[in-house]
């Protein structure tokens, strides 16, 4: 196990999680992406990606449980940098015994919020809730696989249609997208 890796990828997730809490107290944590917050997202990220270069992506044999986990939190909270939470997705696909399932599934629905599609997981939330879903069913019998909890099934929006944009009326997070290149 690579120690010095593990422990780098600790301390930049709770660095990630002080900063997001240290914002929040302070009610500057939304609307939109705070400019500390997406600093501390680009760094991390960053870092991350040399690590990957390095060593591949840090999975339960190469950095251990905690670190591994660590190392997906700060790809999830990668969202300005699309091409790196891809990549990643890709890297956790190949690995599915080295890493947590859940983190895996977590993964592909935040990737799908901002591309705008349907998730498949239920794992992600908007402003109006639960955000939709490709399938309800195999969204319930997903979540009952990895363990995840129920939602409210009244609360499940499902849309089949994966090729449409589920934000067409949020300019400033769209115009954000764009620039980022999400869409």
């Amino acid at each position: 196990m690579n120690k010095p890796i593990a422990n780098e990828l600790i301390a930049m997730a709770q660095h990630d999680l002080q900063v997001r809490e240290e914002l929040l107290k302070q009610g500057k944590l939304s609307p939109g992406y705070h400019p500390e917050m997406e600093s501390v997202h680009r760094e991390n990220a960053k870092r991350l990606d040399e690590i990957i270069r390095s060593i591949g992506y840090p999975t339960i044999s190469k950095v251990g449980q905690e670190a591994s986990d660590a190392a997906w939190l700060i790809v999830q909270h990668a969202i300005s940098t699309p091409t790196l939470m891809k990549k990643c997705y890709a890297l956790l696909s190949e690995a599915p015994n080295e890493v947590n399932p859940q983190n895996l599934a977590y993964l592909h629905d935040r990737i799908c919020y901002f591309e705008g599609r349907p998730q498949k997981f239920g794992t992600q939330f908007d402003n109006r809730g639960l955000y939709p879903v490709e399938d309800k069913a195999e969204m319930i019998r997903l979540r009952e696989t990895l363990n995840l909890s129920a939602h409210d099934e009244n609360l499940i929006v499902e849309c089949k249609d994966i090729e449409m944009n589920l934000h067409p009326h949020d300019k400033e997070f769209n115009l954000w997208r764009k620039k980022i290149g999400w869409i």
